[in-house]
């Protein structure tokens, strides 16, 4: 699994933990996990997403929790 985590990293440079644990089908939970494997070896870093001040919307908080491939 956490291959295919890397290869989804890389294949799109950044994501939402929301888009990795829907392509992954786990929990985004269980993504945060396989993240800090590839946070500690120096390949992946979060990046600070903002919520949407329109009032529109009801983002989710993990939607907002980009991370980033820096390989």
């Amino acid at each position: 699994m956490l291959t295919d985590l890397k290869k989804y990293m890389i294949q799109n440079k950044k994501a939402p933990l929301m888009d990795m644990a829907h392509h992954l089908n786990v929990s985004p939970d269980a993504v945060k996990g396989m993240l800090e494997h590839w946070i500690r070896k120096g390949k992946v870093r979060h990046i600070e997403g903002s919520a949407c001040n329109k009032g529109c919307c009801q983002c989710e908080p993990s939607g907002l929790e980009i991370y980033e491939w820096v390989g």
